[in-house]
């Protein structure tokens, strides 16, 4: 960035590559416009997506109100483009009935630096409820619990879970300790009764699905 009121390369770049380049920091930054010198537009934007991500919604006006140099304004920007959206994204068709299905909703993901861990709940019949980071960072993923990716999709009252993350390194094939960690994490539909649909592992050009590969461990 040039300076903490223009995210001028940002624009450029996505201008370039399409609303598909910018990470969801990103996505806030091009939403808010500018920072201020106390708080610069990048840093003032990771702030509202930890808030975003850790929060109830019910929660978010207040705690967005509560970060250096957002207050009332910002605050309803953000709020008032997350419900544009979601009003706007009710399609009929956003259902997940092979791993394909969900590429386009998780692809941007691919463009990271670092690993993403991403979990998408699914309703019974199979339409996208909601599209959530669990943790960045390989490190993360190897310890996260069970209980951490169930209790929000109960919260969702999801019917089913589809995990996906992405590898920075352009392979997409799975590292044993995706594979453990995929067995792991499974063990906890047996406790919830929401079963794990897919483990989809992300790069630039393609993807690794543990359904197709027939590596998904089954609840039984």
């Amino acid at each position: 960035m040039n300076n903490f009121n223009e995210p001028i390369d940002l624009r450029r770049l996505t201008l370039k590559n399409g609303l598909s380049y910018p990470n969801d920091k990103e996505l806030i930054m091009l939403v808010l416009g500018s920072g201020t010198k106390k708080m610069p537009i990048e840093y003032m934007s990771e702030e509202i997506l930890k808030v975003i991500c850790s929060h109830n919604p019910e929660n978010w006006l207040e705690k967005l109100q509560s970060i250096e140099g957002v207050g009332t304004s910002k605050a309803l920007a953000i709020l008032a483009a997350l419900e544009f959206g979601k009003r706007h994204n009710r399609n009929p068709q956003a259902v997940v009935n092979q791993p394909q299905d969900v590429i386009p909703f998780i692809k941007h993901y691919a463009m990271q630096k670092a690993e993403h861990f991403v979990m998408v709940t699914v309703n019974g019949a199979k339409e996208i409820l909601t599209i959530r980071v669990l943790c960045i960072g390989g490190k993360n993923m190897a310890v996260l619990k069970p209980s951490e990716i169930f209790g929000e999709a109960v919260k969702e009252n999801a019917s089913g879970i589809i995990l996906t993350h992405n590898h920075p390194g352009g392979h997409a094939e799975p590292s044993d300790d995706d594979i453990e960690t995929t067995r792991r994490l499974s063990l906890g539909c047996e406790l919830l009764g929401i079963p794990l649909l897919d483990h989809i592992i992300i790069t630039k050009n393609s993807y690794f699905s543990f359904l197709e590969h027939g590596l998904l461990p089954t609840c039984e």
